[in-house]
């Protein structure tokens, strides 16, 4: 199957729910994974953690594939200099002449995401954060993000410390520094008009449990950002990645 690229200024957000363990009804294909990605998943000591990382990954490849016209086992992913220290760590891309593609997945604790789209991405998902965990990262915020949730970091709302989370991580990936770059040096909070410029961020409902955000450079907003559902069963082995709308929910974020 061939996807349609998003618009110039626009993307595709991709968001797969793991199934609870024993109610997958086929085999993930794992043949469609390089051998470094197999290892990887190898070392994740939880099952619930191999089968999110595994079925993330055969997602990522299928649809990179549908969107560039070959198959998901001739992908080959390389990583652009990083901004901080000029190292290959940066944000990773698909090496392939004449691609001008841009990705970007996150996934945990029983959910992924995925965006694609001709300008730099970066997307983020969590399962909303415990008090505890709100407390920890609490001081590392911008001081103004801190002002907004409230300077008592064990009464923040857990919800609002998320979404704010999912925002500034969405954006370090888009840039390509991920946590390298200071938590305090940019202002991902409410007010959308202080937020990095030439950068669109945006939250992504997901469902009651998780959060997420995609941030999208480019000047002004995009023109389209359509978040789907991508069908657990579309990565089992024989299946192909044929979409129909009925198989979808597509949320179009912005336009």
């Amino acid at each position: 199957m061939r996807l349609s690229p998003p618009p110039q200024r626009g993307a595709d957000l991709w968001l797969l729910r793991q199934p609870e363990l024993g109610a997958c009804t086929g085999v993930l294909d794992l043949d469609e994974l390089d051998a470094t990605e197999r290892a990887r998943a190898g070392t994740c000591r939880r099952e619930t953690c191999r089968l999110l990382y595994s079925s993330a990954h055969i997602a990522l490849r299928r649809l990179l594939g549908a969107y560039l016209g070959t198959g998901p086992t001739a992908l080959r992913f390389g990583r652009e200099p990083c901004p901080c220290c000029g190292e290959p760590h940066g944000r990773p891309v698909v090496e392939a002449p004449g691609t001008d593609l841009h990705f970007s997945l996150s996934h945990g604790n029983g959910m992924a995401l995925i965006g694609v789209s001709p300008l730099p991405i970066g997307v983020d998902v969590e399962r909303i954060p415990t008090g505890e965990t709100t407390r920890v990262c609490f001081p590392v915020l911008h001081p103004d993000e801190r002002a907004e949730l409230g300077h008592d970091a064990s009464a923040v709302d857990t919800v609002a410390f998320g979404r704010l989370w999912t925002r500034k991580e969405a954006y370090l990936k888009g840039i390509g520094t991920g946590l390298a770059r200071g938590l305090a040096a940019d202002y991902l909070g409410a007010d959308v008009t202080r937020r990095p410029a030439d950068w669109t961020v945006l939250d992504v409902p997901c469902g009651p449990r998780h959060l997420a955000a995609a941030a999208l450079r480019g000047p002004g907003p995009p023109e389209s950002l359509r978040a789907h559902w991508l069908p657990m069963d579309r990565l089992f082995k024989g299946a192909t990645l044929s979409l129909d709308k009925q198989d979808l929910f597509l949320s179009e974020l912005v336009g």
